[in-house]
């Protein structure tokens, strides 16, 4: 018995670019959709939004029904906050704000099986298929079909970036602009030569060094980010999306006048 394979590692080490849709709303139902729409990942947020472990179980059981991956940003903490998402058989998680080189070693001694770290084995839950797959098997596919991903979002970390590019067991590199914005100076200067700086400098070293290289974006510099060298995008969220369709429904119905009885049709 295996592991079920990650969707967007088979894609992206056959060369190709993952997708991947966020999700700020906690409702499973909703991750489900996005992976009946084709996503190749969902990506769910225990660092900004206030989800438990037990909405990650959720929205496990409801994208990998559908062949569909789940990253899930973890909280700056302990190796408990890294490992609980993996062994409730998140596919990936992402650690925000790496600082350090220091930093990136931590998550790789606890979120990896040896001989690349010593993450803490139990093999009793979900990703190990409840015991069900010999702890041997368990340990090599774990270490092969569930990903790790830090994110630069912070100017820190770039004096470091090859050596931490260089580090077994982190798998992605994901460059985060917004906070990067701010600790550079140019908050939400989008058009910043600093943020497309750093933005090329991430995807360049993350390749360099055979890693995958991630960030957000959209449809509309979708190629763009794609000739820079990124493989994995992050191309919306559930509430942009959802504003987006309210607002244009509100818009073409809030001022519409009633027509009087006798103008019926």
């Amino acid at each position: 018995m295996n592991m079920r394979s990650s969707r967007i590692l088979k894609k992206m080490r056959e060369g190709y670019v993952a997708n991947c849709i966020k999700l700020n709303c906690n409702d499973y139902r909703i991750a489900e959709l996005a992976a009946l729409c084709g996503f190749d990942c969902v990506w769910v947020d225990m660092e900004h939004v206030p989800n438990g472990i037990d909405t990650i179980e959720k929205a496990v059981l409801a994208t990998k029904a559908h062949d569909c991956d789940l990253l899930t940003r973890v909280s700056r903490g302990g190796y408990s906050d890294y490992i609980t998402p993996l062994e409730a058989d998140s596919t990936g998680i992402m650690v925000p704000h790496l600082m350090s080189l220091e930093d990136a070693k931590y998550v790789q001694y606890y979120t990896k099986y040896h001989p690349i770290g010593r993450r803490p084995l139990d093999g009793g839950n979900a990703d190990g298929k409840y015991t069900l797959i010999n702890t041997i098997d368990y340990m090599k596919q774990a270490n092969e079909e569930r990903f790790i991903v830090v994110q630069i979002e912070d100017p820190e970390p770039l004096g470091q970036l090859d050596e931490i590019c260089q580090l077994p067991g982190i798998d992605m590199i994901f460059f985060g602009p917004g906070d990067f914005s701010q600790g550079a100076g140019v908050s939400c200067e989008w058009d910043s030569s600093v943020i497309d700086e750093t933005r090329r400098l991430v995807a360049k070293t993350a390749r360099k060094y055979d890693k995958f290289a991630g960030t957000v974006g959209g449809t509309g510099n979708f190629d763009d980010l794609v000739k820079i060298g990124y493989n994995f995008i992050s191309l919306g969220a559930d509430v942009v999306g959802l504003i987006s369709y309210f607002k244009d429904i509100v818009s073409k119905s809030e001022t519409k006048k009633a027509v009087a009885y006798n103008e019926i049709e």
